[in-house]
Formats: C-alpha cells, structure tokens, sequence
C-alpha cells in the first residue's frame, strides 16, 4: 500500500475486529454464504464457495458475484484505514474479468492504494482457487466515498423510514 496514513488504532488486531464487526452488518454478502479471510489495514479478503447459488448458466462464478465480492473486499480494505465510526460507499467501480471462474471457491483481494481524506482509491482482484491452486479472473478498479459517522445504517433506516411513511400518508390522502 502506498500513501497509507495513520488509523489511530493501537494493531491490525483492533483493526480486524472492526472491519469483522462491520462485515457481520452485510446483509447480502452473508446471503451470499461470503466469508471474511484475511484483514489488515488497507487490505481485506473475502472467499465465497462454489454453489448453485453464486453459479450462471455454463457452470461458472456469476459475474454478479465477482463483482460483489471485490467490491465488498475493497470496500472492507478502505474501512480498515478509518477511524470515529465513519464508513465507506462505492462511488464508481471498473472491473475487467480476465478468466471464467470454474472452480472450488472465488477468493477476492481489496487493496487501498491511495487514501484521501473524502475519496479513498482501491484495487480489487479475484482469484478462482482450484485444487490448490490460484488463478486470477478478474481485476477491478475502485473508487470508495467515506461516510461520516452521522451518516450510520441505524440512523439512515430510521429517517427514512419515516420520511417514506410521510409521503405515503399523503400520497394516499389525496381525495379525487
């Protein structure tokens, strides 16, 4: 990693049970049976299984779930590096699929390879493993907003929950 800044965080220990913290909140990613691997700041992993459930048409990892799984490992890689509760969305991504993905397990690698204080830079790759080996399919570019501590799941659902029940309440009041 390059151009890192200082966490604030005392180890990569404090920093990995952050980032695991954070990842149990990832409703789709626990859909997906995706596990967390490896974390350290600036880097993260993720590894998804084989199944009828991440597969297409000819056998292989869907697209879809490559993506989502190096976006999901560059977004927990940006996370690693931020402090006082922010967090991070995707802003744009630009993946290259290099390979199709037959194997045992998609194994995605998140990488920070420029931090800024608003926007965070990451490279994303994906590495099908089969018999024990790795072969790169896929490669991502990724940009990663951070989000301030004001902006968290809990308060976001709770406001908009409520501003939705608003407009409906007066969308259905409206007589003819």
């Amino acid at each position: 990693m390059t151009g890192s800044k200082s966490t604030g965080y005392q180890n990569s220990g404090d920093v990995d049970n952050r980032v695991r913290e954070n990842y149990r909140k990832q409703g789709f990613l626990r859909h997906a049976k995706a596990q967390l691997g490896k974390v350290s700041p600036g880097m993260a992993e993720i590894i998804l299984p084989f199944s009828a459930d991440v597969d297409q048409h000819y056998g292989f990892f869907h697209g879809g779930a490559i993506a989502t799984i190096v976006d999901g490992a560059a977004g927990a890689a940006a996370y690693s590096l931020l402090e006082g509760g922010a967090g991070v969305l995707t802003t744009e991504f630009k993946i290259n699929f290099l390979a199709p993905a037959k194997g045992d397990r998609l194994i995605a690698r998140g990488k920070v390879i420029k931090p800024g204080r608003r926007l965070i830079i990451c490279q994303g790759d994906a590495f099908i493993e089969q018999d024990g080996s790795e072969t790169l399919v896929a490669t991502a570019l990724l940009t990663m907003m951070q989000v301030p501590a004001s902006g968290n799941r809990e308060k976001n659902t709770k406001e908009n929950t409520k501003e939705n029940t608003e407009k409906n309440r007066e969308k259905n009041d409206v007589t003819e």
